[in-house]
């Protein structure tokens, strides 16, 4: 489990769901360019940051190939790190397919699974989201095929051309990202993150737990010292979470 604490005057920042390259790329470029003015501005007291994935709408690495685009992104993220602060990546539903690409060229570690971190003595679970809790039966299948090492393998054999095209055409048909309006709050009996987090809080104690996914930025608390939060989107919302004493959810402008 790793710790941070923050120095003086130091805050650690937490952001998902940009999309990038969706509905198209030239459509998502000036979001590009708002999420790097962003990095910029939080890179100044920035303890670490964490990227709780679909930070692309689509992404498959070749072995020699990787998608094009995303320069300004990736070259923002490589500066940030080059000068020592940390960001922590965990892979989303939409770019499922990243290996070892962000740990070899930007030493960004990347996770696949939730994981726990201290963070000035406060206890998190942090994850993108998807597949998680009960329901969404549909998705977990999907997502047990899509990663199934013999459908990755088939998919590699694709020219980059079509590969890359293919996997974009399919992932822009996600009704988050076409505009259908489905991102919206169902109560907390139905919000399967929630359930997720209330079924953790059974075996152990968390203070935050930070998601991604849902496209809508959520508060709420399970106990009173333990509460859930998904950071929204950059695609509607434009929020984030910052984190010094306490957990503040903020909407960049």
């Amino acid at each position: 489990m790793i710790s941070i604490t923050t120095s003086e005057n130091k805050k650690v920042y937490f952001a998902s769901d940009q999309h990038f390259g969706a509905p198209t790329p030239e459509a998502s470029f000036p979001r590009e360019k708002k999420f790097v003015a962003w990095l910029d501005e939080v890179k100044k007291d920035a303890e670490a940051i964490f990227l709780l994935g679909d930070l692309f709408d689509f992404w498959f690495e070749y072995k020699t190939v990787v998608p094009k685009g995303f320069v300004r992104v990736l070259g923002k993220l490589a500066e940030i790190r080059d000068s020592g602060i940390p960001i922590y990546f965990f892979i989303g539903n939409h770019d499922l397919w990243m290996n070892d690409y962000f740990e070899k060229e930007l030493n960004i570690p990347v996770y696949h699974e939730p994981q726990e971190f201290i963070i000035n003595n406060k206890k998190f679970l942090i994850g993108h989201g998807d597949g998680l809790g009960p329901g969404d039966h549909g998705y977990k299948r999907m997502k047990k095929v899509f990663t199934f090492p013999l459908f990755k393998w088939m998919f590699r054999w694709l020219h980059p051309d079509i590969g890359v095209s293919l996997g974009h055409y399919m992932s822009v048909k996600n009704k988050l990202i076409s505009g259908d309006d489905d991102a919206k709050y169902l109560g907390d009996e139905n919000e399967w993150l929630v359930l997720y987090c209330k079924e953790k809080l059974t075996k152990q104690h968390y203070d935050y737990f930070v998601f991604g996914h849902r496209h809508l930025p959520l508060e709420i608390k399970l106990k009173e010292n333990s509460t859930y939060i998904n950071l929204g989107d950059w695609i509607q919302y434009f929020t984030y979470g910052e984190f010094k004493d306490s957990f503040k959810l903020l909407q960049d402008k």
